[in-house]
Parts: structure tokens; sequence; C-alpha cells
């Protein structure tokens, strides 16, 4: 192992207190939901279509949040697939076929019969729907992050989010459809299939149009270093009226039910601990750098959850349960992939270590 001694890397200054943000953004929306309520109702009235369930201002505040990120994927580094295939088998395989039936598994467990005293039967199917919704999906925007505090192969990193979004076109809905169905959750295909068209398909071309049209033009360094920061405020603003608003639509749920934040917690935590491990074991079994073995357990834990709350409140509405799932994971992912990133690097010298019949061998990064 390499003997030099890095500064600790540091998310920016919003990344690193998001949580605290989420939660601001939480109480200012249940106070604008109790003062203001002829207000509140007249904007979740606001839809592209009679029962459509698409809320205008947040559908276009979700777009706005949505773009920037898939501005960042480049597919060009999909060629970088045969560097590492073993690497982006793993956390494929976490990411589509462990992590969203685990958590659909854990949101039976948790809603149906650890708190079903405390949650009637029809809304613990909302809320194990808005769970399901949250974990069928990857992360992509904050992988980067974690992989940058994680000291993690910006290569691998790219060819996962590139592989990821792909994948996500064709898998995401059929997932969705048939845990939610097995959950007893009726999703109608229509809306679930429109969401997916105008939340992933739209801006994952609209992103790749402008990435190859600017980069052409401009060059890369003009595209990475002036022309996506200025989406930063954007983002950032989008991301947090957006929870006003949807904070504001769920003042009565919250305020009425406010435990079931906590309750919604407790499974979307197991998840991330249970995923991310997984993946980091099977990667240190494959005799993986730690360098891919670090963000593959990020990737293969963390979820899109930008997407969630926009495919749930098509599906459910901006006020239903399923809507609040998805924003208590925003609420709770920061703080707990922060953990992870901090285990997986204070590991870093054990994971090192596979042993084999001749003896230890150091597995350098």
């Amino acid at each position: 192992m390499s003997d030099t001694v890095s500064s600790p890397k540091r998310l920016a200054f919003f990344e690193r207190y998001l949580s605290l943000w989420v939660f601001l953004c939480m109480v200012a929306g249940v106070v604008v939901g109790k003062v203001l309520p002829g207000l509140t109702a007249a904007l979740s009235r606001i839809q592209f279509g009679q029962g459509s369930q698409v809320n205008i201002p947040i559908g276009v505040l979700l777009w706005l949040m949505i773009y920037p990120m898939m501005l960042k994927v480049d597919f060009s580094a999909i060629g970088g697939i045969a560097r590492k295939p073993k690497g982006l088998a793993v956390t494929l395989f976490v990411n589509w076929l462990v992590k969203p039936f685990s958590m659909a598994l854990l949101a039976w467990l948790f809603m149906r019969h650890v708190f079903a005293a405390w949650i009637d039967p029809e809304t613990a199917k909302n809320y194990a729907a808005g769970l399901i919704i949250l974990a069928a999906a990857p992360c992509t925007a904050m992988v980067f992050v974690w992989s940058y505090l994680t000291d993690g192969d910006p290569a691998y990193t790219l060819v996962q989010v590139a592989v990821n979004d792909l994948i996500m076109l064709v898998a995401f809905a059929p997932i969705v459809m048939f845990l939610c169905g097995v959950a007893h959750v009726i999703v109608p295909a229509k809306v679930l299939v429109t969401s997916v068209i105008v939340f992933i398909v739209i801006p994952l071309a609209a992103g790749w149009v402008t990435r190859t049209a600017l980069i052409k033009s401009r060059g890369k360094d003009w595209f990475d270093g002036k022309f996506l920061p200025k989406f930063h405020p954007m983002m950032i603003g989008a991301l947090l009226l957006t929870l006003v608003l949807i904070f504001a639509f769920q003042s009565k749920n919250l305020t009425a039910h406010w435990p079931a934040v906590l309750m919604l917690a407790a499974p979307i935590i197991v998840q991330v601990y249970f995923n991310s491990g997984l993946t980091y074991l099977l990667m240190r079994r494959f005799r993986l750098p730690h360098n891919v073995a670090a963000p593959g357990s990020l990737i293969g834990a963390s979820n899109f959850f930008e997407l969630a709350v926009a495919v749930a409140i098509t599906l459910f509405g901006a006020a239903s349960p399923a809507a609040l799932a998805t924003v208590v994971g925003v609420l709770v992912e920061v703080p707990v992939m922060l953990s992870v990133c901090r285990f997986c690097n204070e590991s870093r010298g054990w994971y090192g270590m596979n042993y084999e019949e001749k003896g230890p061998v150091c597995l350098h990064s």
C-alpha cells in the first residue's frame, strides 16, 4: 500500500449539509402548508392534465434538477468496460438484481409487520411502493461525489454511471411494475412509461446532445470548467424548492403522522448498509483494487432520489405516502452514505490483504 498521506477530502458546502437543508425545507414546507392552506391547495391542483398526478410546478423543478445531472454522463466512457469487467459486473448485479428486490422485502417486513400497529394497510402499501421506486434506480450525480471521497477510479465511475443510465431506460419501469404488483399496489403502465420518458429519456437525450455539441465546439475543459458549474445553483434551487412544495403538500400527513418519517428511515438505512457491504465484500472476493471496490460499494447502495421523487409524484401524487417515502430517502441518504465512505477509507488496509494458501497478498490500487 502507498505510504503517501493525502489531506482528507471533503464535500462542497451544500452537499456536506444536504440533510440539514432537507430538514429546513421540511420545516418550511410544513409551515407553508399550515399557514397558507389555500395557496398550497391551489398549487397542488395545477396539473398537466386532469388526473395526471403530474404537478406542473414540481414537474418543471424536477426536470431542472435532472437535466444538469444528465449533462455529466459521458457515454464515451463505456468503451472502458473491458478494463475492469469484474467490477462493473458486481455493481450491476447488486444494482439491478439485489437492491430493488431487497428493498421490496425490507418494505414488506417493516411496513406490513414491524410497524403494522401504527400504519393502516393501505398506507403501508403506498409506503412500500415509494420505497421500491426509491431503490429501483441507481444513483447518478452523487456517485461522482462518493467516488471522489474514496479516491475511486474516475474512469470506472464514469463507465458505471453511463451503463446504469442505459439499463435504466429499459429496466426501471418493468422492475417497478413487477415489485409494486407483488406488493399489491396498482401502477398504471401508461403513467409509469410516461414518467420514464419525461424524467429519463428526454433529459438523458437532451444532456447527451448538449454535451456532444458543446464539447465539439468549445472543448471538454470549457464544458467541465465553465459550462457545467453554471447549472449548480439552478440545480440546488430546484431541489430545495421541490422539497418545500412536497412537504407543503404533505403537511397534513407529516403533522398527523410524524413518526412515519422515522419508520420510513429504518428500511432505507438497512438497505444502504446491506447493499454497500455486500458489494464491498464481493469486490474483495474477486480481488479487485480498492479504488474500484469503494466507489462500487457506494454505487451499489445509493439511490437516484431525484428520479424516485418525480416518478412517485407522477404515479401517486405529491401528497401521497409514496412521495413522502422517496423524500425521506433524500433526508437519510447523505449522512448514511458519508458513513459508508468513512468505513471504506478506514478499512483500506484490511481490504488490501487477500489471504491465499501462500499467505497474505497485498492488492495495490
